[in-house]
């Protein structure tokens, strides 16, 4: 609000209602109080305006009258007490009634305020502790606020010398402000006035070390104190065990032993979360076992560490031990369990724990909301995940933004990006790992164009890819053949530096890296497979196993298909052989899908018909849909109806399969099963989607659909087409008769004409 309103405004309130508020004890009209508390809200930081003395006296006189009444937000009042100070107003501070304030920090604000005002300055000579318990009790009770650095700057102006519990004060405060620069101040001046061997200032020194990250300047300090105590001990294991430095945690803690401290709750739930990986499974159970020797399993702290410890290592047997066994389990227990079974693959329990802890009445906590979202990711239950989403929002947690990440990330792995979108829209200003989150949604779903579109907003909003934000739109750019605009994000993730990362250097299949994992090699592999260099991706299958590397499930997938490409049949069996004979992988759909891909490529139908009927697995629609294809291609109209009319047995949801059966029957002048196969595709609200297809050229992407009249150039195409069409007559083609009539231009033959 601009100053001349908002005096306008105080004005009117001054004379018209603060004071009618004030006379009648708060008995004012409704509308009153609500216009009064409105100019309130309108002191927020981002106005410029200095209010005058009388003002300042006004709103402070209103801030006791809503206390009073049951109105008083001390966040309101912290803030407008601080303008004061800053702007000079301190003595119309003097209007609150502190005395009435029965809120501990209410009042500390009223002292703070009080001191500012009176206190006045003395001479440098007469530097003295005298007044140092006064201004460690404000210190005290300002920990965690950001006036803590500016009265302790206000001390060294004053002259008044710091004493050790000023220091520990000081430092406790730098620790929850994260403002590691002041602290480095304060450590100097303790050490100037010898008060570093006080032992609360040194564990106040090294906490906030720890929790800044400096474990250098941390362990100087730790070995530097000339005594400690059990409090000095945890907080260094727990520094370390922060940063993931297991082995130096251990060191401390086997220090701590030899020196003969007692082991304390703190010190065994730190080193128990700095073992918290499967490398230390082992070490971890031993102190398992010191914690149930020294009788300190009843700690609620130490019972999570326990079960986030075994849950993290993949031992979910000793888990779901140590958590039954747990007399008082809180949220985090809950979280470390179901977080546990979660990312260990086994979504199913964790969805049934957290029934289960529903059950049993426990408020969950946000991080136990992603373990769940997560487990709703992994097993595709969107309908559990909807619930889930529904109770978060009755918990207000819709604004956190780690769950909304979540929560699209689930969405979009359940194939309902629509409902991903949503939640991505309903954050005004979603991080990066959100971004990233949606825009791989939108390739995982086969949404290219979604994603593309949404990383161009992304980058005119001046938001900073990542490297997995990179990966995922060049694989949406080779999904849609977009080679120029690959190019261009290439050379994006090269003037960021992202260099080639594995995700990156996997997506533009490069094998100029340093690294090569097993993503990379099926890269290049799937690469030089469905661009026709079949015989190069089995000569690198074979540098790749000379390498060490293992093929997995996916790398045989790609095999499988470049022997089908270049018709191998006899060498695309071995391979399948190969896959569960040498290297235990269990076949799948994919690579059934392949085989009948290659005997149907390769005209041996009959062949592709015996070995879907003799799989083992639930195979689906998929293979005798490619089969169905094949005898199209192959003009076996017989085997063609038998493959068409396993789909429909099936259920077959898929328009091209209703389409392909619908001309098979055309072909073989049955012309009932023709009109009974569109009545089943009516009835079972199938509809025939337009065939699409897309070309790049230099001007950009050319889109163009059956029948498409859109095109500022469809007239030229449709006469090259026409030409073309009188070429191939002539050189005596003849379409069959179960093709698209001769007047319907599909999609692929419009780009041809287009080129």
């Amino acid at each position: 609000m601009a100053w001349k309103g908002f005096k306008r405004i105080m004005m009117e309130i001054d004379s018209l209602e603060v004071v009618e508020c004030i006379s009648n004890h708060g008995k004012a009209e409704p509308n009153a109080l609500g216009r009064s508390i409105k100019v309130i809200d309108n002191l927020s930081p981002g106005n410029s305006f200095k209010p005058l003395f009388w003002q300042f006296t006004l709103i402070i006189r209103f801030l006791n009258l809503m206390y009073k009444d049951g109105y008083f937000n001390l966040l309101k009042f912290a803030y407008i007490s601080q303008r004061a100070i800053v702007d000079g107003k301190a003595r119309a501070l003097s209007r609150l009634k502190a005395r009435k304030l029965k809120h501990r920090k209410g009042f500390t604000w009223a002292r703070t305020c009080s001191m500012y005002q009176t206190e006045k300055p003395v001479a440098r000579s007469s530097r003295t502790r005298s007044n140092s318990k006064r201004w460690f009790s404000l210190l005290r009770d300002l920990t965690g606020s950001s006036l803590v650095m500016e009265l302790f700057q206000r001390m060294q102006a004053e002259n008044v010398l710091p004493n050790s519990h000023t220091f520990a004060g000081v430092f406790t405060a730098a620790s929850s402000l994260s403002d590691v620069f002041s602290g480095l101040q304060a450590h100097t001046l303790a050490i100037k006035t010898d008060s570093f061997s006080d032992i609360f200032v040194g564990s106040s020194l090294l906490n906030m070390y720890c929790k800044s990250g400096a474990l250098a300047e941390a362990r100087k300090v730790f070995d530097g104190m000339p005594e400690r105590n059990s409090v000095s001990w945890a907080t260094m294991i727990s520094g370390y065990a922060m940063q993931r430095s297991a082995l130096e945690a251990f060191e401390i803690f086997k220090l701590m032993r030899l020196k003969d401290e007692r082991e304390n709750e703190y010190a065994l739930s730190s080193i128990l979360s700095a073992l918290a990986d499967p490398e230390f499974l082992s070490t971890g159970s031993q102190i398992h076992c010191l914690t149930v020797k020294n009788g300190l399993l009843v700690f609620v702290s130490v019972g999570n560490a326990l079960v986030t410890m075994y849950a993290k290592c993949g031992s979910l047997d000793d888990a779901l031990k140590t958590f039954e066994l747990s007399g008082d389990k809180n949220s985090i227990t809950w979280s470390a369990i179901i977080t546990g079974y979660s990312q260990s693959g086994d979504s199913c329990k964790a969805l049934k724990l957290f029934s289960n802890m529903h059950l049993a009445g426990i408020i969950p906590s946000e991080f136990t909301l992603v373990g769940v979202l997560n487990a709703c990711s992994d097993t595709a239950a969107v309908g559990e995940g909807k619930q889930v989403h529904g109770y978060l929002l009755k918990l207000g947690y819709e604004s956190q933004v780690y769950i909304m990440t979540a929560l699209v990330d689930m969405y979009a792995k359940c194939g309902s990006t629509l409902d991903a979108r949503k939640g991505f829209d309903y954050l005004q200003e979603p991080d990066m790992v959100l971004w990233t989150s949606m825009i791989g949604g939108y390739v995982q779903n086969g949404e290219n164009e979604n994603a593309m579109n949404l990383y161009a907003r992304m980058r005119i909003e001046g938001i900073m890819p990542n490297e997995l934000t990179m990966a995922s739109i060049l694989k949406a750019c080779s999904c849609l053949a977009a080679l120029e605009q690959g190019k261009q994000i290439h050379a994006c993730t090269i003037k960021h530096g992202f260099g080639l990362e594995i995700p990156i250097g996997s997506s533009l299949s490069t094998m100029r890296m340093p690294r090569r994992d097993i993503v990379s090699w099926n890269a290049m592999i799937s690469g030089l497979a469905q661009n026709g260099h079949g015989n190069e991706a089995l000569e690198l299958f074979e540098d790749m196993q000379l390498e060490g590397t293992e093929p997995d499930y996916v790398t045989f997938v790609n095999i499988l298909s470049a022997c089908s490409h270049m018709g191998l049949v006899k060498r695309g069996r071995a391979y399948f052989d190969m896959m569960s004979d040498k290297f235990g992988i269990v076949p799948r759909v994919e690579h059934y899908a392949c085989m009948v891909d290659m005997l149907g490529r390769a005209g041996k139908l009959d062949e592709a018909k015996e070995f879907i009927e003799s799989t083992t697995i639930d195979h689906g629609m998929c293979l005798w849909h490619i089969l169905l294809s094949a005898c199209r291609n192959f003009r076996n109209y017989e085997l063609g109806a038998y493959a068409g009319e396993k789909l429909m047995e099936l259920g077959s949801q898929e328009s091209s399969a209703y389409v392909l059966l619908s001309s098979i029957y055309i072909a073989l002048g049955r012309l009932e099963d023709v009109e009974r196969v569109r009545r089943m595709m009516r009835l079972r609200g199938v509809s025939k989607e337009p065939g699409c297809s897309w070309i790049e050229l230099k001007d950009g992407v050319h889109v163009f659909v059956v029948g498409d009249q859109m095109h500022p150039e469809i007239k030229t195409i449709r006469e090259e087409l026409r030409i073309l069409s009188k070429q191939i007559k002539d050189e005596g083609y003849h379409p069959p008769p179960d093709s698209v009539s001769a007047n319907t231009c599909n999609d692929e033959e419009l780009v041809a004409a287009f080129t």
